[in-house]
C-alpha cells in the first residue's frame, strides 16, 4: 500500500470515528444513562382489571416494615445495637431436634440454602420432580436407597431461621405404599429421613463459601427472621417470637442459660420460667453490656430475680415477657429492653 494511500485511509477512519457521534455521545443510542435515575418521575400505580393476574407488577425489592424501633421513655439517648445472635454465629450447621421433629439450622439466608440443596441434589444424582422457590420446596422423584426394601421420595422444605439471615431446613420422607400421591404428616421412616438430613446438612457446611444465591427464593422466603422486640399499647417490651409454645419453650430455656441467667424454677404449664440473673460474661466485658454499667465491676442486676412468662397468641407464635420477681430497686426501661435484647439474640 502506497503512503498517499495510507494517509487516506487514516484520515477516512478518523472520519468515521468523529461521527459516531449518534452512537455515543450525549445524544447518542448508547449514551451513558448512569445519572438518568435524576431524571425520573413518579407515575401513578398501574391498575390491573378485576381477574387479572397483578404478579409481574409487584415490587421486587419491597422495603419490609422497621419492628425494632422501640425508643427510651424520658429524655432521647441513642441506643447501643442490638447483640448479634449468639446461637447462630457458633456453627453454620446444627441438627436440632425436639420429640421425634428435626431439622437444620443453617446459618445463611434461605436464597444462601436454596441453590446448596439444589446442588446437593444434582450432586448425588437424584432427580427433583418438583421444584417451587416461592413456597421454598423441592421435591425429589423415586429413588431406591442401598438395603432398602422399596422406594422413597423425599421433601426439603426451607424456612427462615429464627435470628435474621439464618435458614432451617426440614425433610420429609415418603415411602411407596401404593398409589396415594399424599405426602404423610410425618415421614414413614424416620430413620432415612434422619440419614438424609444429615447428609445434606453435611455438604451445605462443606461448601458453604462457593454457595451462590437465588434471587427468588431470597425475596420468596424473608431473611428477616421470626424473633423480634415490639412494645404493646401501654409502653412494655416484650419479645415477639414466631415459634409454636413447645419448641418456643424448649429454645427459651437454652437462651435463658446462654444470656446469663440461672433457671431457679419453670413451671410449664403456667408457662413460667423463675430466674436469677448472674451478671455478665467475661467475654461480655466492655462490650455491649457494659454500657448499663459505665464500667463498673459489680453489676448492678447480678443476683437479682426475675420472671419470664410465655403467652400463647396463635398456633404458631408466642410472647415472652419479663418481670421483676424481687423487691429491688425497679428496672430502667433500658435495662429491661438490654436484658429482652440478650434473651432474644440467643434464641434459635
Amino acid at each position: 500500500m502506497s503512503a498517499a494511500v495510507r494517509v487516506l485511509a487514516v484520515a477516512l477512519l478518523a472520519a468515521g470515528l468523529g461521527g459516531c457521534g449518534y452512537l455515543f455521545g450525549d445524544e447518542g443510542f448508547f449514551r451513558d444513562r448512569s445519572q438518568a435515575y435524576r431524571e425520573a418521575v413518579e407515575l401513578d400505580v398501574i391498575e390491573v382489571p378485576p381477574g387479572k393476574d397483578a404478579t409481574a407488577l409487584e415490587a421486587l425489592y419491597a422495603i419490609p416494615p422497621v419492628r425494632n424501633d422501640l425508643l427510651l421513655a424520658g429524655e432521647f439517648e441513642v441506643p447501643r445495637p442490638a447483640p448479634l445472635a449468639a446461637g447462630a454465629a457458633e456453627q453454620l450447621v446444627r441438627i436440632q431436634k425436639l420429640g421425634e421433629d428435626s431439622w437444620a439450622l443453617i446459618g445463611v439466608a434461605p436464597g444462601q440454602l436454596w441453590p446448596q440443596v439444589r446442588s446437593f441434589l444434582s450432586a448425588a444424582g437424584v432427580q427433583v420432580a418438583r421444584a417451587d422457590a416461592r413456597q421454598g420446596i423441592i421435591e425429589s422423584d423415586w429413588l431406591q436407597l442401598q438395603d432398602a426394601s422399596g422406594e422413597s421420595r423425599f421433601r426439603f422444605r426451607i424456612e427462615r431461621g429464627v435470628q435474621r439471615g439464618t435458614s432451617e431446613l426440614h425433610v420429609l420422607q415418603k415411602s411407596r405404599l401404593g398409589e396415594d400421591d399424599e405426602w404423610p404428616p410425618v415421614s414413614d421412616d424416620l430413620a432415612q429421613e434422619s440419614d438424609m438430613l444429615r447428609s445434606v446438612a453435611q455438604y451445605i457446611a462443606n461448601s458453604a463459601e462457593t454457595a451462590p444465591v437465588s434471587m427468588m427464593a431470597d425475596q420468596a422466603i424473608s431473611a428477616g427472621g421470626r424473633v423480634a422486640l415490639e412494645e404493646d399499647d401501654n409502653g412494655r417490651t416484650y419479645i415477639a417470637l414466631g415459634l409454636p409454645f413447645n419448641r418456643a419453650w424448649a429454645s427459651l430455656a437454652l437462651a435463658l442459660e446462654d444470656a446469663s441467667f440461672e433457671i431457679v424454677d419453670r413451671d410449664r404449664s403456667a408457662g413460667r420460667y423463675y430466674l436469677s440473673f448472674l451478671g455478665p460474661k467475661s467475654d461480655d466485658e466492655g462490650g455491649w453490656f457494659g454500657w448499663l454499667t459505665g464500667g463498673d465491676d459489680d453489676h448492678p442486676l447480678a443476683n437479682r430475680r426475675f420472671l419470664v412468662t410465655v403467652d400463647e397468641v396463635g398456633g404458631d407464635a408466642v410472647e415472652i415477657r419479663l418481670a421483676q420477681d424481687d423487691d429491688g430497686v425497679p428496672l430502667e426501661k433500658r435495662q429491661h429492653q438490654s436484658l429482652l435484647a440478650k434473651i432474644q439474640g440467643n434464641i434459635d
